[in-house]
């Protein structure tokens, strides 16, 4: 075992023991926060901003957003929060691997889905066509609208004040927004990511440092692996209809040939743990080949590099893009899953309409002022209500609202 890790590269895996990368983002040379704060004599500011993610009310609204199934169809289903907690753990074991700071990996994975609507990507696509004449909805811009401007936890700020390399975590995490001349690589950027790059500029053109990097690709190796057991307890995905996608199959082989009589729950238990770990020891591998071939010697150096360091292997990165297409063909589109997403979005869309076109229907603290605000301002407020909301509050306010609520179950 030993000599195959020496062969891939990873005979070097970190344990905790060593002393960060040259590259590693320093929290002793922090850029600091948007509003000055005297530091804390026992955390690390990453420390810190990790702390704050996790006591903030978006934070616990996380374990009742849908993550591919609504939270009520069961409760060992994975919500956003349970995802997050194992996207971190995945961040975490990257980011101590590489030599990276752990505690900024796990706060970037912490905070990454804070901006989600109730009901995934469904009450997403149905806000943004709603909010698409005041510059549409985006889930990462909702993120840093949330902790920086709807969190109300302190005195002295709005939001959470996180470290700029928090910040730039959570926008850049999937690489930069814009070109070296600014225009927009995916599309005009959110309104909110550039008013508050005005403020305090997230250099949108730069990759994120090695962490945040290391937080993106976790995100991707938790939702390809866990998704397949939700879709296997939910009875949609089959271990038979797996063997036929080359990551998954070649690995439940294995398993298969060395324990022949297992039962099938405990096969994909073991499907799972052996794909997490050879999706984890591939990021390694490539990531270390990669600083190897490119010899960063700053964060800074990092972010300038022109080029993702934290990847897959290209044989790897093969194996996850068919993985991904199985899902959205046998999970994802499923009809089941589909008549759900259905019911799902006309709760959202007849919210959004209910509380813009009679803004007293939101409870205090939300709609005072709105009777007499221009519509960008109230559409606005009534999207960060909503995309605020958990799936059980959405559902119960469309209850309140409406003679007729979809049965999600």
């Amino acid at each position: 075992m030993n000599e195959r890790r020496g062969e891939q590269g990873l005979g070097n895996i970190g344990f905790g023991y060593r002393p960060r990368a040259p590259y590693a983002t320093d929290p002793s040379r922090s850029r600091g926060r948007l509003f000055d704060e005297s530091e804390s004599p026992t955390r690390t500011p990453f420390q810190r901003d990790r702390d704050r993610i996790i006591h903030s009310t978006a934070f616990r609204r996380l374990k009742h957003k849908t993550q591919v199934f609504i939270a009520h169809e069961g409760d060992h289903y994975r919500t956003r929060l349970t995802h997050s907690i194992e996207v971190a753990q995945i961040a975490r074991a990257l980011a101590r691997a590489l030599r990276g700071d752990e505690d900024l990996a796990e706060a970037v994975a912490l905070v990454h889905d804070f901006g989600h609507t109730p009901f995934g990507h469904t009450g997403e696509d149905a806000l943004n066509d709603k909010m698409a004449s005041w510059g549409g909805f985006d889930h990462n811009a909702q993120s840093l609208r949330i902790v920086t401007r709807l969190e109300h936890r302190y005195a002295d700020f709005d939001g959470l004040n996180l470290t700029w390399e928090a910040l730039e975590g959570l926008v850049k995490h999937n690489g930069p927004l814009v070109d070296r001349r600014g225009n927009g690589l995916h599309g005009p950027v959110p309104p909110t990511i550039g008013a508050y790059n005005e403020l305090h500029d997230l250099e949108l053109d730069r990759f994120a440092g090695i962490e945040a990097q290391c937080a993106a690709i976790a995100d991707d190796i938790a939702y390809n692996t866990h998704d397949i057991d939700d879709g296997l307890r939910a009875g949609l995905l089959t271990l038979e209809m797996l063997e036929e996608v080359a990551l998954s199959g070649s690995i439940l082989r294995e398993v298969r040939k060395r324990y022949p009589a297992l039962d099938p729950v405990r096969t994909g238990h073991e499907l799972m743990r052996r794909q997490i770990t050879l999706m984890v020891e591939d990021v390694i591998a490539a990531a270390s080949a990669n600083l190897a071939r490119l010899q960063p010697e700053s964060a800074d150096a990092v972010r300038a590099a022109g080029e993702a360091i934290v990847t897959f292997t290209s044989a790897m990165t093969a194996q996850e893009k068919e993985l991904k297409a199985f899902l959205y063909a046998h999970l994802y589109r499923h009809p089941e899953v589909m008549r759900v997403r259905v019911d799902a979005e006309r709760i959202v869309r007849d919210l959004f309409d209910a509380y813009f076109n009679d803004p007293r229907a939101m409870p205090d603290g939300w709609r005072e002022g709105l009777d007499r605000a221009e519509d960008r301002i109230k559409a606005r407020h009534v999207a960060d209500f909503l995309a605020g909301m958990t799936d059980t509050y959405a559902l119960k306010e469309h209850r309140r609202l409406f003679d007729h609520t979809p049965d999600l179950s």
